[in-house]
């Protein structure tokens, strides 16, 4: 009697893939990183193509061009700093509270869009006229949110009265904003960890002195 032939073996399991990413999508993930990498000027839609594995006409199936390309990349990341931040400005807490909230939100928005995070705050220099003062509107609707949180501090005494408001805000924005030129993914601090680090620090010189007891 011949042995019986031995069962095939089990096909291995594998993970469930993530939702399928769009072409658009997957477009914007790659300009990001080659624009991050080599700035916008060194990075060409050739390249681009090249990455994605597409023909340069299949590209521009999708993208007009390189600027527009470079704008819906950071737009879509005002967007999300927007989606992270405005609503703290009817939040009911202390300013002090929403500060530090507002810094470990706008925070982790950088270190988990790094790539894009790099082109927004670097690349955007590159726009045209027209392209840039849409972005700008940004910057600006974002520093005035900052602006009246420090003037809302003052107000409500949980900041010093003597802070001169416009260089605060630029303070906090710069701690943040620069994050993408150094976090990393992995390291030992999260960035809301990173983000209570600075806060503690600038709270430090923002919150009025303990009244001294009289004798």
């Amino acid at each position: 009697m011949t042995d019986s032939p031995p069962a095939p073996p089990a096909p291995e399991k594998t993970a469930s893939p993530g939702p399928a990413r769009s072409r658009r999508e997957q477009i914007h993930e790659v300009a990001s990183r080659l624009f991050s990498e080599r700035g916008y000027h060194g990075a060409s839609m050739r390249d681009l193509a090249a990455e994605l594995g597409m023909q340069g006409g299949s590209l521009y199936a999708h993208i007009s061009s390189k600027e527009a390309l470079l704008i819906e990349i950071v737009e879509g990341a005002a967007r999300q700093f927007e989606a992270a931040l405005l609503d703290l400005a009817s939040d009911p807490r202390p300013a002090d509270t929403r500060l530090r909230e507002a810094m470990a939100r706008h925070l982790t928005v950088v270190a988990d869009n790094l790539e894009s995070a790099t082109v927004f705050f670097h690349e955007w220099k590159h726009l045209s006229p027209e392209a840039y003062a849409r972005v700008t509107q940004w910057r600006d609707t974002t520093e005035a949110f900052y602006r009246e949180l420090v003037a809302q501090g003052i107000r409500e005494g949980v900041f010093r009265a003597d802070l001169d408001v416009k260089m605060t805000a630029n303070l906090i924005l710069s701690a943040v904003n620069w994050a993408y030129t150094w976090y990393r993914p992995g390291g030992r601090l999260s960035p809301r960890e990173v983000a209570s680090r600075y806060a503690d620090l600038l709270l430090g010189g923002l919150r009025p002195p303990p009244q001294e007891a009289t004798p």
